[in-house]
């Protein structure tokens, strides 16, 4: 069931960025069949290539096993900004937040 989830989450997180298989293998050294027998099940990364993944995709670790997150690199990104505001801009934003959700 794991190794389902990896090579899916992967494929997934791949597609929303735009690149193909083949140049995320090549790109960090890889040979080019490299990611697509991930993405097929038919093996997995170690950890230490997970965490390069991880990186090349622009996510946490965190990010990758949070499914709820559309697009972790745009929401990381939004909450490092967020995080240099003053309280009452950030009140500003939360306002709008709430508006936009209802």
């Amino acid at each position: 069931m794991e190794h389902d989830y990896i090579n899916k989450r992967i494929t997934e997180l791949r597609i929303k960025k735009g690149v193909a298989e083949h140049k995320m293998s090549i790109e960090p050294g890889h040979s080019r069949s490299y990611i697509q027998s991930i993405s097929s099940g038919r093996s997995l990364p170690s950890m230490t290539e997970f965490l390069a993944i991880c990186d090349y995709l622009g996510v946490t670790p965190r990010d990758f096993f949070d499914t709820d997150v559309l697009n972790p690199p745009l929401i990381r990104e939004a909450v490092d900004k967020l995080k240099t505001l003053s309280n009452h801009d950030l009140l500003l934003i939360l306002t709008m937040i709430n508006r936009l959700q209802s």
